[in-house]
């Protein structure tokens, strides 16, 4: 939905030209009438985070839907012992932070630019009032939750069940489906630190450390700092099928 305004806005351009969206972007825009895209235009802000910044943080009340517009944010969880699990990692154009205002309750969960960030929000206040009007629109949220529901079933059965190799495979071709790869067509578009690819497999950084070296030594990756390269996708792909 926001690509558009996103880069017309860093473009520098008027506000009512942000606003004017593809015909191509099939998302809560096109759900929307024109009274609903006039409200949106007049109450949407554009933030731009540093990289590590704080988006929000657990226990913090819920105001805004959010829309990754450009850079990576990273959605995690402090566990025992203060270790942190990283949920789920936001791309653009995905929209997140909305589920706690549905519930009527905090944040469970904390969101940091992964990278320097722009993320474009708008008051779940409005968003509500346009729900009860726009049944399309209620649908489409329907199905984001619903989405979202599957995507974490799945993650916990495979965080808990996979072995390690198994955690760390899925892991990496979940960023390389998620970011993309760099012009080589192989090294994943993004750069990890070997903690925060430990935090997103949930293992330890010392296990992440030492199957990377494995993957390298099985010529299934190749490492250079924190650029991963794929070097053989299908066995990845098994090792990450078989846990």
């Amino acid at each position: 939905m926001f690509y558009n305004i996103v880069f017309k806005h860093v473009m520098g351009r008027k506000a009512k030209e942000i606003i004017d969206l593809s015909s191509s972007l099939a998302d809560i825009w096109r759900v929307l009438s024109e009274e609903e895209r006039d409200l949106i235009r007049k109450n949407a802000r554009f933030v731009h985070y540093k990289k590590n910044e704080a988006i929000y943080i657990e226990e913090e009340q819920p105001q805004d839907l959010m829309c990754l517009l450009k850079g990576k944010v990273k959605i995690f969880k402090n566990g025992v012992g203060g270790r942190v699990q990283i949920i789920r990692m936001i791309r653009p154009i995905q929209y997140f932070g909305y589920r706690a205002y549905f519930a009527r309750e905090p944040y469970v969960t904390a969101a940091s630019a992964f990278e320097p960030s722009t993320v474009c929000l708008i008051s779940m206040e409005l968003i509500e009032e346009m729900l009860r009007k726009n049944g399309n629109l209620a649908l489409l949220f329907i199905q984001m939750l619903s989405c979202d529901l599957g995507v974490a079933d799945n993650r916990v059965v495979n965080l808990t069940q996979k072995h390690v190799r198994g955690r760390l495979a899925e892991s990496l071709i979940f960023l390389k489906e998620s970011y993309g790869l760099e012009e080589d067509g192989a090294t994943i578009n993004i750069y990890l630190a070997r903690e925060d690819l430990a935090n997103l497999s949930n293992m330890t950084t010392a296990n992440a450390i030492r199957t990377l070296a494995n993957f390298v030594n099985e010529r299934i990756i190749s490492l250079d700092g924190r650029k991963i390269k794929i070097i053989d996708e299908d066995k990845l792909l098994k090792i990450s099928k078989i846990g």
